[in-house]
């Protein structure tokens, strides 16, 4: 897995790149400073993933994440930041980030690397817990009925976006839980996702805008 560090802390890319590399599956191409220089290296080496900070000088990590996704829809990018604002929580699922992790979160860096590799989205529990809140009430018009999906799917997984378990969506629905676990994997096959979490962001960035 060959990734790129991008973080206006010298210090911190360093040691990203100590932790990271300790891993014999990673291997860092090269680090930078700033969303400038992470539109150039991405460019540059099409790393698997680019793991980067989102305050920066000169161009901010979501910044320089929007005009890479422009060039690249397949981009994979990982924010790491000390920041949990509720701003850039919205910023980082409307350009199609595939993680946001705090940098406290250090020991779980590499499991999230490796799950973002694996098709996965990464984001806490805390951050998921957020996104409820914070985007707009409008349903989009992404069209269910193009993925076989019915009208109770659409229900489940407006249920499972809004951090429910699976006795809660049952009561909720009048469903067995059974149904209920039956009813998520099915959706989950038909949109070509692999968990919960996967599929409660695909919500926010896809139906919900």
């Amino acid at each position: 897995m060959q990734i790129i560090i991008v973080d206006d802390d010298r210090l911190v890319a360093l040691s990203l790149k100590t932790i990271l590399e300790a891993d014999p599956s990673i291997t860092v191409a090269d680090t930078g400073e700033d969303g400038v220089d992470a539109i150039a290296l991405y460019r540059k080496y099409r790393p698997d993933i680019l793991l980067m900070d989102i305050q920066m000088k000169s161009m901010s990590g979501l910044q320089a994440a929007e005009e890479i996704r422009k060039q690249d829809r397949e981009a994979k990018i990982l924010f790491l930041t000390t920041f949990s604002d509720d701003e850039y929580i919205v910023r980082a699922l409307q350009v199609g980030a595939k993680g946001y992790i705090l940098k406290q979160d250090y020991e779980g860096i590499v499991t999230a690397l490796h799950a973002v590799q694996d098709g996965q989205s990464v984001f806490g529990n805390e951050i998921v817990q957020k996104i409820p809140e914070l985007i707009g009430s409008g349903e989009g018009c992404f069209d269910f009925a193009a993925h076989d999906i019915s009208e109770k799917e659409q229900a489940i997984i407006r249920q499972v976006a809004q951090g429910r378990n699976n006795r809660e969506i049952a009561e909720e629905l009048f469903l067995s839980e059974g149904t209920v676990r039956n009813y998520i994997s099915s959706v989950l096959d038909k949109l070509s996702l692999r968990d919960r979490t996967q599929l409660a962001v695909f919500y926010y960035q896809k139906v919900k805008r």
